[in-house]
């Protein structure tokens, strides 16, 4: 159900009601302060007037009135620290849940998102929609408070007549105020949009910066940088012109009210209507007027920068679930039978099926390959047992359950997957590789190094596996980055581990070592590889060839051989390949 930006501060403020209360009554005190003294102005003037004040009534007069100065500081600095308080719980709430909504995604979500443009939802956004919450609410409160009151004073404990003729201008500032509003949401949703844009150029530029140096394109880069850095300085100035189009109007209407109180005043204190005092007790609450008159203006500008952010970041947050996690059956049987029977698939926008009536049976114990022609299916076929997508057809089966009836996080715990492209953190070598199990040993961390082959690696390092690997791992070789990962998933030791192409980096030798410490440390395990390097998948208990997405042929290695299809030619060529490099 979408929430709109006036629903969501509702139904903030009702959890914060405390914060909001208290906010409110140090604002109430400052308003009553704010008004009452002109008034003890207006009074203590007519008595120097009429010569009635002595020098310790004047004493006492600027003592009430020096206090009255202090309480307000103190009364402002109160408020501020509990509102506050409560704004930024608002926004670290927004990002929690922005966070969480975005891990629970899946990758059909991604294909119309940017992560430049989320990461810009998570900051500028949150942050307007923040201050929206706060500032605005607040000051909101404080100039509708401020003006009542003072036009009560100016009304009562003046003259109406001067009120109603000083507030002649105010009707058309009403009218100004609402077309600037409607011009601020409508830049403010620009320049976000816009931001957006600009920081998912930078974001991909740096990603990609090794690309574009290789390829000859940072010029060409900086080009389009330059020229969303200058829409983006555009769009915000654009707004920024509106927003400062409130000022303006508010000192033609104060000007105005100010120039017929003056001239409407003169007259009544002429024909003794209103003492000078009143008049000059009146004029101060003119003054008084201009707070509530900008806090209109910063107000609205709030609320539509908000509104401008909250439309941009309500739609991220109420997208459903990519896959659906209803599952409730507990614990998954990790020695059952993973079945899969008419398996289908066909991403959205596609002419036809990535996946047809695929069927297969691993037990426990067994390894099954996969290979085939690029394109054909063998990553889609990972990732529909991984629930990252919904198959169209068929079903797949782990134990007596289809996969769906099991939380999506105790289905991934069970398996540990290794994608074609590997991905590292920002962190050391050890913090990669633990990151598949907390509170691992660095005996226990060395020991999956092994078996991926890269501990003799990470030794030659000078600091070791405290070695930082920089973003994405961009310190290390492509190899490298493909072994520490898997290093990563032998630690979590998982039911079922899949070799999306993992080993496409590294030398058949390296290979051959690798899958012959996996047959070791996996004995009883069940693995799924998928590779386009036959030589992997030889010695899996079954292996499925796909082409266009359906099972072309399938079975043992020597099965596949003696068959003389795409396989056979496939390992001849590859061996024929192996033997001329070794030469």
């Amino acid at each position: 159900m979408h929430t709109s930006l006036f629903g969501l501060v509702a139904r903030f403020i009702r959890q914060k009601w405390r914060n909001y209360a208290s906010s409110a009554l140090m604002l109430a005190g400052v308003a009553a302060l704010t008004v009452w003294i002109p008034r003890h102005v207006g009074a203590v003037v007519d008595a120097l007037a009429s010569h009635r004040l002595t020098h310790a009534a004047l004493g006492i007069a600027l003592a009430e009135l020096v206090a009255a100065g202090f309480a307000i500081y103190f009364l402002r600095v109160g408020w501020r620290q509990r509102l506050y308080g409560a704004a930024y719980q608002l926004g670290m709430d927004l990002r929690t849940r922005l966070y969480l909504r975005l891990t629970l995604q899946g990758p059909t979500f991604y294909l119309g998102q940017s992560s430049g443009d989320l990461m810009a939802l998570a900051t500028n956004d949150i942050d307007a929609v923040e201050m929206a919450a706060g500032e605005a609410v607040l000051a909101g409160f404080d100039g509708i408070l401020t003006l009542l009151m003072v036009l009560a004073m100016m009304t009562l404990g003046v003259d109406w007549r001067l009120t109603l003729c000083a507030l002649l201008p105010f009707p058309l500032m009403a009218l100004a105020f609402n077309r600037i509003s409607r011009q601020v949401f409508r830049t403010s949703h620009r320049a976000l949009n816009c931001f957006g844009a600009l920081n998912a150029q930078v974001q991909e530029s740096l990603t990609g910066i090794r690309t574009l140096r290789a390829l000859g394109q940072c010029e060409r880069a900086a080009t389009t940088f330059a020229a969303l850095a200058e829409d983006a300085a555009d769009a915000s100035f654009k707004a920024q012109r509106w927003e400062a189009a409130y000022e303006p109007v508010v000192g033609v209407a104060l000007t105005s009210a100010a120039v017929l109180a003056l001239g409407a005043g003169s007259w009544l204190v002429w024909h003794g209507y209103i003492s000078i005092g009143q008049l000059t007790s009146f004029s101060m609450y003119l003054g008084q007027l201009i707070w509530p008159m900008f806090a209109a203006g910063w107000v609205l500008t709030l609320f539509e920068r908000g509104r401008a952010a909250w439309s941009r970041l309500e739609p991220v947050l109420s997208a459903p679930d990519g896959v659906d996690d209803s599952g409730l059956e507990t614990p998954l049987p990790l020695d059952g039978d993973i079945r899969v029977d008419g398996l289908g698939f066909r991403y959205p926008g596609a002419a036809q099926a990535t996946l047809s009536e695929i069927g297969f049976t691993l037990a426990a114990g067994r390894t099954l390959g996969v290979v085939g022609a690029t394109g054909s299916g063998k990553s889609t076929l990972l990732r529909l047992l991984l629930r990252h997508y919904h198959p169209d057809a068929g079903h797949a089966c782990w134990g007596m359950h289809p996969i769906q009836a099991y939380p999506l996080s105790e289905l991934r715990a069970a398996i540990a997957w290794v994608p074609q492209e590997s991905f590292l953190f920002s962190a050391s070598i050890a913090e990669n590789i633990a990151l598949a199990r907390r509170g691992a040993r660095r005996d226990e961390i060395e020991q999956a190094a092994r078996l991926a082959a890269v501990h003799q690696d990470i030794e030659r390092f000078p600091q070791g596996y405290a070695t930082p690997v920089g973003e994405r791992g961009v310190t290390l070789s492509g190899g490298q980055r493909q072994r520490i990962a898997l290093a990563r998933a032998l630690l979590a030791d998982s039911a079922l581990l899949m070799l999306d192409d993992a080993l496409s980096a590294v030398d058949t030798e390296t290979e051959a070592s690798i899958l012959a410490h996996l047959r070791e440390a996996r004995r009883g395990r069940r693995a799924i590889i998928v590779s386009h390097r036959l030589s992997a998948v030889a010695d899996a208990d079954w292996i499925l060839v796909l082409k266009d997405g359906r099972i072309a042929a399938q079975g043992s290695h020597d099965d596949l051989l003696l068959a003389d299809g795409w396989y056979a030619r496939q390992w001849r060529y590859q061996q024929l390949e192996a033997s001329l490099d070794a030469n």
